[in-house]
């Protein structure tokens, strides 16, 4: 009975042994044929033709938003500076004066933090249309050239993903070419 255990254990440890080796060399011979390559979104988006054009209306966006700031900010330094007056010559209209710089005060942070959102939100939805171009870009060149998986590179103000990679992994201008074909 001992002995059958010994033998039952026994061929079951080689009969594992053999079904290791031979899922194992199908993957091996899987892996083979399993190609990877690295894109960069951002530099896609950067430097396509409409990614470039989107950036540059977002940012004059934000630029047009800055401009407005640096206005309210100006006349702030202005009352404040009329404040300072009024308080060392005693002025009766102090309250009054300090009463306008703070709700003035208010409502430029309130459009600061207003604009913030604003730009956040635009940036946002930039991102998300441009990755599902981006994607359909990535695809193309992937089956053109027969990759299983394209991996997003990432970079130092995203999430940085792939830490190493051989020369020639990288699509990223290839699917810059192709985002430019499809999206003039």
């Amino acid at each position: 009975m001992q002995l059958l255990r010994s033998t039952t254990s026994i061929i079951g440890i080689m009969f594992s042994a053999c079904l290791l080796l031979y899922t194992g060399a199908s993957s091996l011979a899987i892996a083979k044929d399993f190609k990877i390559a690295i894109v960069d979104p951002q530099s896609v988006i950067e430097k396509s033709k409409a990614g470039s054009r989107a950036l540059a209306t977002l940012k004059e966006h934000a630029q047009a938003r800055e401009n407005v700031l640096k206005a309210d900010q100006k006349e702030l330094e202005d009352l404040q500076s009329e404040l300072k007056k009024s308080e060392a010559s005693k002025d009766k209209g102090f309250q009054q004066k300090q009463e306008i710089f703070t709700r003035k005060f208010q409502e430029f942070q309130k459009r600061g933090q207003e604009y913030q959102r604003e730009l956040g939100t635009k940036q946002k939805e930039l991102v998300q249309e441009y990755m599902k171009k981006i994607e359909t870009a990535t695809g193309a060149v992937a089956k053109r050239h027969g990759f299983a998986m394209v991996i997003d590179k990432g970079s130092e103000t995203t999430l940085k993903i792939v830490l190493y990679s051989q020369r020639g992994l990288d699509i990223t201008n290839e699917v810059v070419k192709e985002f430019d074909k499809r999206y003039k």
